[in-house]
């Protein structure tokens, strides 16, 4: 289950380089923002459950 503002890490990196993504909205799609260059990127959950390493 995903919250808002909840950090998470992705098995592969962003091209930016950073793993941690923060939850901006939840519901029946996910958007979340790169921590480190702020681009928003929404996706379904069950999508997003493919490419999460780890919830924190």
């Amino acid at each position: 289950m995903y919250k808002l503002d909840q950090i998470i890490e992705t098995k592969k990196p962003h091209v930016c380089g950073s793993k941690k993504w923060k939850v901006v909205r939840t519901g029946a799609d996910i958007k979340i923002e790169c921590v480190q260059c702020q681009r928003v990127v929404m996706m379904s959950k069950v999508e997003l459950d493919k490419k999460v390493k780890k919830e924190n």
